[in-house]
């Protein structure tokens, strides 16, 4: 080996070795929110109160929830927030502070890719026509260039490392450590619908069907995301979301809050959720759950804490860690759920889909 390989040989194997600690670096940063994210799955198994199969179809019993009452008037939402739009090229416009960071991604990545795809594309442009056969009808027989191998395998690793770093945030913003004064919502998928329990306000339930297509319309809703009772949560507070399922594995997502967690038959699942803006926003059940998958969507109202408040009060329920002084149940204030049962023929209780639910 002459002096010039062997020379050549070393800073090939210096590169590669910076290459290869960026990469590692990347990893180490890794390890602290994946062991969070661990700890958090661990502490929420322990907290499991388990759900038994054969309960499920008597949960949609009118005794299971609040007695309604014609006080409730649903929160009218905003067309084009917290729901899809006819030809939308981009994600929903976000109101949690960890999906306004991941729509920041988002779009950053985008334009990387861009500059990537941009740059790739002018320099097979640029060999096409440079190194054409008849500009050079004696071919180069140049086997490697030291410089070149250096910058297309650094660079990369750069790039790699610069993505990597708001990707892991992300993965930890997502699992942060849940206040203990956090408001507990206990979200439990059914065949096929969705039951909200408020273990901090009284332990009551409440049960969530789809409303048909002229039910939806009347109220001014998006056909096949609106139902009849909404998880009602407080604005700008943490929000301890605890997820399963007591048949099958569905899935809670609600795209405008950047949040999605799988609901699993004897696993709690725990995330924390706080909603920047008072709003409705909706969601679908994202896991193929059986035949009525389409038919139970999600549908979140969250209100100013001192309406939540009166929401509770007027379930029956009551306010954690006070004894809700100064907080009245009106009717102009309080809104109160109607029970499932109270809808005929909605689309949950386990009734297999015999025909379209919304004609």
């Amino acid at each position: 080996m002459t002096r010039k390989s062997a020379k050549t040989m070393k800073i090939l194997g210096f590169h590669r070795i910076v290459a290869s600690l960026a990469m590692a670096f990347a990893l180490v940063v890794g390890v602290q929110p994946a062991l969070a994210q661990e700890a958090a799955e661990t502490t929420a198994t322990t907290q499991l109160e388990s759900v038994d199969p054969a309960e499920a179809a008597d949960v949609a019993d009118a005794d299971a929830v609040a007695e309604g009452a014609g006080a409730y008037t649903p929160m009218k939402p905003t067309e084009g927030i917290g729901m899809p739009v006819d030809r939308g090229l981009d994600i929903q416009p976000q109101f949690s502070e960890t999906g306004e960071f991941a729509y920041g991604l988002h779009v950053g990545l985008i334009w990387v890719m861009v500059a990537i795809s941009a740059f790739v594309l002018v320099l097979l442009l640029y060999t096409v026509f440079r190194f054409r056969r008849k500009a050079n009808p004696v071919p180069s027989k140049t086997s490697h260039n030291t410089l070149i191998e250096v910058i297309w395998t650094v660079v990369p690793a750069l790039i790699l490392l610069a993505i990597a770093i708001p990707s892991i945030t992300l993965i930890a913003k997502q699992y942060e450590p849940i206040p203990k004064d956090a408001i507990t919502v206990k979200v439990t998928g059914y065949q096929w619908y969705w039951g909200y329990t408020y273990p901090d306000n009284g332990d009551f339930e409440i049960i969530s069907n789809m409303l048909d297509d002229a039910e939806a319309e009347a109220r001014g809703e998006p056909h096949q995301l609106a139902v009849d009772n909404r998880m009602v949560v407080p604005v700008g507070v943490p929000i301890r979301m605890q997820i399963t399922a007591a048949d099958v594995i569905h899935s809670f997502a609600v795209p405008s809050l950047w949040f999605k967690l799988d609901a699993v038959p004897g696993r709690l699942n725990e995330k924390i959720l706080i909603i920047e803006k008072p709003g409705v926003y909706y969601g679908q059940c994202s896991e193929l759950c059986g035949a009525r998958h389409a038919y139970m969507p999600i549908a979140v109202e969250a209100l100013p804490l001192d309406q939540y408040n009166a929401w509770v009060l007027a379930q029956g329920g009551k306010i954690a860690g006070a004894e809700g002084e100064g907080v009245e149940a009106a009717p102009a204030a309080a809104p109160v759920q109607q029970p499932e049962s109270a809808v005929e023929g909605a689309a949950g209780a386990g009734e297999l889909p015999v025909e379209n639910p919304t004609t």
